[in-house]
């Protein structure tokens, strides 16, 4: 269940056989005859062309950043005639640009945001809501060709946005390089629908059904970047169905009211929609295009582009009667002016002043002797008539000050929230000040050899189990998701709410252990601690099985604090479902073991790092209330290759447990028919899927008992290190 929507856990969008998969409609399913390098990637070929050893960080730690923000102001109002400039300035058009590629994160799982360049690349570049932003890459190319390897687009893209809002007067918080580029499309689910939002698709919301925005998503239509701006559905009267959708979709991509209106209020400010003619007169989206369009889109006449006949959202018009230059003109019309419904010449709902004054009429993008009314869209019209936006509109009217403050706070959130730890941002503007949305945690300190050692002796000697150490810690660790660096050991927030909390987590266990943890560790963190406690762990568990090895954890973790951590943040982080620890919340829609890869993704592992770490921590005990589930051994505690032995031995045969559905499972004696084993799904598709049983088979062979538990160390190693950014990005701020 959804904390904030009410939603059954049912609606999870994973890959499961014949149910909604992973990815919705794949990008070959919208555009089926596009060319397919699928075949070029298999077996871990690399589609980086600037090799392994390549360090982004590096090289952009080399830049000349102050020419590059000199040749992209110089940019802004260098109008190009193949697409020419509005008002004789490209810094709206940059805006919405960079908008768009950090727009599309969201905290469910974290996916989506700036932080690889995805914006590049279907179905992202052929969103409806993207329409055209495919020349403004194409404007930033000499400028990327210049600098290369130095500036990543990911980084291009925003810093972009930066220096536009800077060129017309805007406030900017700071910017924080280091975002790596991408060089294929990246596994995000997007939605089911088989429409764009500009086919008539509904909603994504319905009160009065009860349907609730589907988890992780954020968008409220397919090829939206947050909401119609016409209104739910493109209904322009429903007042209330568009603050809901507009409040519900900021909060999902991290946005409280007051930062959802600063950023809508400050976006809005500069430039104007397009909505010159109906969308019929122009062609497809990029990805859909004929080959010599070179990858464009969304082509008009070329003679009609200098005259101003654009069409993107269909909106068409400006805000304010000075669209690129700052200031408070966005509410001050909004309040001024009583607004009628009119239709854009491409036949869109907006909303226009009744009788503006002269003065109040924007220039014409391509003749600033003409003058044209300013408009509104729905959205926009949200900010006057919702009761909560209106409170904070008209405080922002009132003070320009705040309103600079927190636009440029809430910018900054907007196109850093998907980078991760502050140690992550690199360059020469990145803000002294900490945001709690960082996930702040104080530095620690680097224990003795001796230090680490002592406390080891005393956590194997404390009466705490191997299970119990292991469960603590992957408790800990595993939090951690590679796709916006959130969660992970460092700051031990496992002992803070909500996270103690976690019916995954078995808190009155979790409880004790970190009470016992906290009254040995001595000069420890507390977060190193209950690493080092697994890895004693492990380690004991090894020679418990006949090998000797060193787990070996990093230390120099610090310690967070409540105060320093953003509980409502934290809630989206919280397993539904945890295949390493056999856990599931209620019954979903999808198979079990769709949910473990996914959770795999997250964690940045491979299929032998899923399939070690699970044999492993079957044998270990680690399950979720000490279920017996997968514990496939005959000596739960010792590190051994048990499980995938017995899961391939054919002595077994294996029959659903009739109330389980197809959830839970029986072992027989092929030969008694006696109860040997239970399993869930996840565990029994180590046997039953043949790319994981080929995996599996290694890990069971006879005499790669020692390679399962080397293999075993690393893959769990791999994941309580994983947000050691404090450490691998040190080089960098030297």
């Amino acid at each position: 269940m959804d904390k904030k929507t009410g939603e059954d856990f049912s609606g999870c969008p994973v890959t499961g056989g014949g149910m909604r998969s992973l990815l919705g409609r794949t990008n070959r399913d919208w555009w089926p005859d596009s060319l397919d390098l699928e075949i070029l990637t298999q077996h871990g070929k690399t589609v980086d062309p600037r090799g392994d050893d390549f360090d982004y960080q590096a090289a952009f730690n080399t830049i000349d950043y102050k020419a590059l923000k000199q040749d992209l102001t110089d940019l802004m109002t260098d109008s190009q005639e193949w697409w020419p400039a509005d008002y004789g300035h490209y810094g709206p058009f940059f805006i919405r640009m960079a908008w768009h590629a950090a727009g599309t994160y969201r905290t469910g799982d974290g996916r989506g945001g700036a932080s690889s360049g995805q914006q590049r690349f279907a179905p992202l570049n052929s969103w409806p809501d993207n329409g055209n932003l495919d020349k403004a890459r194409r404007l930033l190319w000499p400028i990327k060709k210049k600098y290369g390897n130095q500036i990543s687009w990911a980084d291009l893209f925003i810093l972009t946005g930066n220096v536009a809002i800077e060129s017309m007067g805007g406030p900017v918080f700071g910017f924080g390089g280091g975002r790596s580029d991408v060089f294929e499309p990246e596994t995000v689910y997007w939605g089911t629908e088989e429409q764009w939002v500009d086919e008539g698709v509904a909603t994504r919301i319905d009160t009065d059904e009860g349907k609730a925005l589907e988890s992780p998503l954020a968008a409220i239509q397919m090829g939206l970047i947050y909401v119609n701006p016409e209104g739910p559905g493109g209904n322009p009267h429903d007042d209330e169905g568009m603050a809901r959708d507009m409040r519900e979709t900021f909060a999902r991509m991290a946005m409280n009211d007051e930062e959802t209106v600063a950023l809508t209020a400050g976006g809005h400010a500069f430039g104007k929609a397009h909505g010159a003619k109906p969308a019929d007169t122009f062609g497809r989206a990029p990805e859909g295009e004929n080959l010599h369009t070179m990858g464009l889109g969304w082509l008009t006449d070329p003679e009609e582009i200098g005259k101003g006949h654009i069409t993107t959202s269909g909106i068409e018009g400006a805000w304010t009667p000075n669209p690129t230059q700052w200031g408070n003109d966005y509410f001050r019309l909004l309040f001024k002016y009583d607004y009628e419904l009119v239709q854009s010449p491409a036949g869109a709902n907006q909303w226009q002043p009744i009788d503006p004054d002269p003065e109040d009429m924007a220039p014409d993008a391509r003749d600033p002797s003409k003058k044209v009314p300013t408009m509104m869209t729905t959205a926009d019209m949200a900010l006057k008539r919702d009761p909560e936006y209106r409170k904070i509109s008209e405080r922002f009217r009132d003070d320009q000050a705040a309103l600079d403050d927190a636009f440029a706070r809430a910018w900054f959130k907007l196109c850093h929230r998907d980078m991760g730890p502050k140690v992550r941002y690199l360059g020469p503007e990145v803000p002294e000040e900490d945001l709690i949305w960082q996930d702040p945690v104080p530095a620690g300190s680097k224990p003795s050899d001796s230090a680490v050692d002592d406390f080891k002796s005393k956590v194997l000697d404390s009466g705490l189990s191997v299970s119990e150490l292991v469960k603590a810690a992957w408790a800990s660790a595993s939090t951690y998701r590679n796709s916006d660096h959130r969660g992970g050991a460092n700051g031990a927030r496992v002992a803070l709410e909500p996270q103690k909390g976690w019916a995954v987590n078995d808190p009155d266990e979790l409880s004790k252990v970190l009470s016992k943890l906290d009254e040995l560790r001595g000069d420890l963190s507390l977060a190193d601690a209950i690493v080092l406690a697994g890895a004693a762990a492990i380690e004991k568990a090894a020679k418990d099985g006949g090998f000797d090895i060193a787990v070996d954890v990093t230390t120099g973790r610090g310690d967070t604090t409540q105060e320093l951590t953003d509980a409502e943040s934290f809630e989206p982080l919280e397993p539904l479902a945890d295949g390493f620890r056999n856990y599931l919340k209620g019954k979903a829609s999808v198979k079990t073991e769709d949910l473990l890869v996914d959770r795999a993704h997250l964690l940045g592992l491979s299929v032998p790092e899923m399939t070690v770490l699970v044999g492993g921590m079957r044998v270990l005990g680690a399950n979720t209330g000490n279920a017996k589930h997968g514990v496939l051994t005959d000596k739960p505690g010792t590190l051994s290759n048990d499980f995938f032995v017995n899961l391939l031995e054919m002595g077994t045969v294996w029959e659903v447990v009739d109330e389980s559905g197809d959830e839970e499972f029986v072992g027989k004696c092929r030969r008694k028919g006696d109860e040997k084993w239970r399993a869930t799904r996840t565990d029994l598709v180590f046997g039953s899927n043949s790319q994981l049983r080929a995996v599996a088979e290694v890990y069971a062979e006879d005499g790669h008992e020692e390679k399962f538990v080397k293999d075993f160390v690393a893959a769990w190693t791999k994941v309580m290190d994983a947000d050691r950014f404090d450490l691998t990005y040190e080089k960098y701020h030297a």
